[in-house]
């Protein structure tokens, strides 16, 4: 089982019809060409080019009409003209919907072009810098209207943050992940439960068990109240306890002064519930130089999800994914104190720190739980794979024989695989016996439960725990009199 796949819900740029079932992305650029875009200029660069474009179409339409004049007033004058008023409608009704890309009528099209050829025989000259002029129009009205579509594309992208925090999850050591879209024209609340039959929101990543994280970036888009927002963690955060796979990456809203964020967890179920050991909250928002090259600030869940995956692939799910440099962050809107550090840690906040010479770093693997068995992220996740690892692997066990080699064959099966995750350093002890047990005879295999068709298997485990607070003892010895060195 992995442990280093999140799943993101939100919004994107473009994509597949939303909502969406979640889609697997491999990398920033699938990313891109699946929900984003790309362009081959900023922002401002766009802009300027809008305003040449705008400013160049004025002056084409200008000669397009003075040419259109002339060419009109040569082919229906004379004895005999060389157009008759009517034929020369049809040809520029005609020959403007073909600059503008619009479907034509083909009996019209015909009156045209027989009006076209009439009038390229007899007036060459004029009706050939007509047609240029035209193209040119035609030319520019396209260009203006694909860089629009880039200008619009950089608006919304601009009021959206799961773009961001799907490159800063590639941009920390990030492989793999889930997209969801959810429909831009309705709110989060109603869209984040999802339709399991459509395996859109929460309900289709029921049917995705290698998810480990979950991350709904726009949560606070535009201007969410904290109850609202609150409403929909919980949501995010009741998906997981059922899954109990996957854990949820929550931040408060944006501009949260360390001193409210407290207030905030009135919001927030009680530390004390089960729902709290599925919740990592992370202090405060992290400023950015923009996916599309405008430095902005933003949630910094994405770049978490990319750390836990580094941590999982350097050292193992249980190493707690903290004292790490965050990548793809230019700084922190918000620096905190060690005494403000020490009262958000208490709180279960994992909190984002800069340090001379070092950088940026997470500071912080707790979750928001009170329990001292789910205190730490890393305990929680270990737990949740060697559950899922477990239970995956003991599959083959199903409708054999309920008896003593049965249970025999599933402790020796389970206590080779802790006794490899205790090799690794996942489990504390001296001794895989100090480490874990694993009970499956008849002590709690009764009649009863084979009656049933049930086995049970009992297994406890001593997780290793992150040293949280190293403290060092120092001694002044003085100088003995005489004393030669």
């Amino acid at each position: 089982m992995g442990t280093s796949t999140p799943a993101f819900l939100g919004y994107t740029v473009r994509g597949p019809q939303a909502p969406t079932p979640p889609v697997r992305i491999n990398s920033w650029s699938e990313f891109v060409d699946t929900f984003h875009f790309r362009s081959p200029m900023g922002v401002e660069a766009l802009g300027r080019e809008l305003t040449r474009l705008s400013e160049a179409i004025t002056e084409a339409e200008a000669e397009l009409e003075r040419l259109g004049r002339d060419l009109a007033e040569k082919a229906t004058t004379g004895e005999p003209p060389v157009l008759t008023q009517q034929e020369l409608t049809f040809l520029v009704v005609v020959q403007a919907a073909d600059w503008a890309g619009e479907a034509v009528d083909g009996e019209d099209r015909k009156e045209a072009e027989a009006a076209a050829q009439k009038v390229a025989e007899a007036l060459p000259g004029p009706y050939g810098l007509w047609i240029t002029a035209g193209n040119a129009l035609a030319d520019l009205k396209r260009r203006k209207g694909e860089l629009t579509v880039l200008a619009e594309y950089f608006e919304q992208s601009g009021m959206i943050q799961l773009p961001e925090a799907v490159y800063g999850f590639f941009a920390n050591g990030g492989t793999s992940c889930y997209v969801l879209r959810l429909d831009p024209d309705k709110t989060l609340a109603d869209e984040v439960d999802g339709n399991p039959d459509k395996r859109t929101g929460l309900a289709g990543l029921k049917s995705v068990p290698d998810v480990s994280m979950v991350a709904v970036p726009d949560v606070w888009r535009e201007g969410t109240e904290a109850d609202v927002g609150a409403d929909i963690m919980g949501k995010v955060v009741a998906h997981c306890v059922t899954m109990r796979n996957r854990l949820a990456l929550l931040e408060p809203p944006p501009d949260t002064a360390p001193a409210d964020v407290p207030q905030f967890f009135g919001h927030l179920a009680s530390p004390d519930v089960e729902d709290a050991a599925f919740t990592a909250l992370y202090y405060p928002w992290v400023n950015v130089p923009g996916v599309d090259g405008i430095p902005r600030t933003v949630v910094p869940s994405g770049h978490l999800a990319g750390v836990w995956a580094r941590t999982d692939a350097e050292r193992g799910v249980f190493k707690a994914p903290a004292n790490q440099n965050l990548r793809g962050v230019l700084s922190l809107p918000t620096l905190l104190t060690d005494q403000r550090h020490g009262e958000l840690n208490d709180k279960g906040v994992n909190c984002l720190r800069v340090f001379p010479d070092r950088g940026l770093l997470v500071w912080g693997a707790r979750t928001r739980s009170s329990s001292r068995d789910w205190r730490y992220l890393n305990v929680r996740r270990l737990v949740s794979f060697l559950s899922d690892s477990i239970r995956q692997s003991s599959t083959w066990a199903v409708f054999e024989p309920n008896d003593d080699r049965l249970w025999a064959t599933l402790r020796h099966s389970v206590s080779s695989f802790l006794t490899d995750q205790w090799r690794q350093g996942a489990l504390l002890g001296r001794t895989p016996d100090e480490a874990f047990y694993v009970i499956c005879d008849r002590t709690n295999n009764t009649s009863a439960t084979i009656d049933a068709g049930q086995v049970i298997c009992d297994i406890g485990i001593a997780p290793v725990r992150p040293a949280e607070f190293v403290h060092f003892t120092i001694t002044q010895i003085a100088g003995q009199p005489g004393a030669t060195s």
